[in-house]
């Protein structure tokens, strides 16, 4: 008895996806160099982010004026507080944390013109709470534009972030967002600047006696940080063995 061959040709096995066509990347395409870049200064902005919040304790104590300049409104409050004692640095301070504040804005607007609505939906990722706040922080952007910008500035639950890509994929000129952005950031840091005045040498003192202790609160920031990283990574293999087999 022969075996009998199945007609028709055969089955042609599935070829593994290309390492760019991973849901959690903002393109839908190979990357070219713009993306590439573009990615790559978003994960200089992620870097920055994380190194600044270990050290914002740090430098709250010992170079407010440096913190400030980063466009960090708890340093900018601190040097307002030093001004109403005599401190004659805070003008430049001004400046630079204007400037200091809004130094990565292109670069989301930039992400904006290049991704639009995929690095959005990519930053959501599956967290039903995440993905309700950018949707708030996008229609908000997309129905008032340059009033978004203003807002963004404001300490409220709006990502900033969602609101400078949604300009950028809405065709804000850069040459407009730019111009909005510095006088939003120079006359937000001046509020920041006039609260610490209007604090004064209480916020001084204040600093001084905690001083010796913020590098501690660093080194705590740090631990904490990465235990939620550790856990976050380790809380899904736990909880669900099969992903790391169906996704790779």
């Amino acid at each position: 008895m022969s075996d009998a061959q199945p007609d028709g040709p055969a089955a042609e096995p599935a070829t593994a996806p290309e390492w760019w066509e991973d849901p959690s990347l903002p393109w839908q395409h190979k990357p070219t160099r713009s993306d590439i870049a573009c990615f790559s200064w978003l994960g200089v902005v992620a870097v920055y982010s994380i190194v600044i919040n270990v050290l914002r304790p740090t430098l709250a104590g010992l170079a407010p004026h440096v913190l400030a300049s980063m466009g960090s409104w708890t340093g900018l409050v601190l040097v307002g507080a030093r001004a109403a004692t005599g401190d004659p640095w805070w003008p430049l301070v001004w400046i630079l944390g204007t400037l200091g504040l809004i130094k990565f804005d292109w670069i989301y607007w930039w992400a904006g013109r290049l991704w639009g609505r995929n690095l959005i939906e990519a930053w959501s990722g599956r967290s039903p709470r995440v993905r309700r706040a950018n949707a708030r922080a996008e229609r908000f952007a997309r129905k008032y534009d340059v009033l978004a910008i203003a807002v963004g500035f404001l300490p409220i639950p709006l990502p900033r972030g969602v609101i400078l890509v949604v300009l950028g994929e809405a065709g804000t000129s850069l040459r407009k967002f730019l111009t909005v952005s510095v006088i939003c950031s120079f006359i937000t840091n001046g509020a920041y600047l006039a609260l610490g005045y209007w604090i004064g040498e209480p916020a001084v003192k204040v600093m001084e006696a905690y001083g010796q202790y913020l590098v501690w609160v660093s080194v705590a920031i740090l631990v904490v940080m990465v235990v939620s990283i550790w856990w976050k990574q380790r809380k899904p293999a736990a909880t669900d063995p099969e992903k790391d087999l169906t996704e790779r």
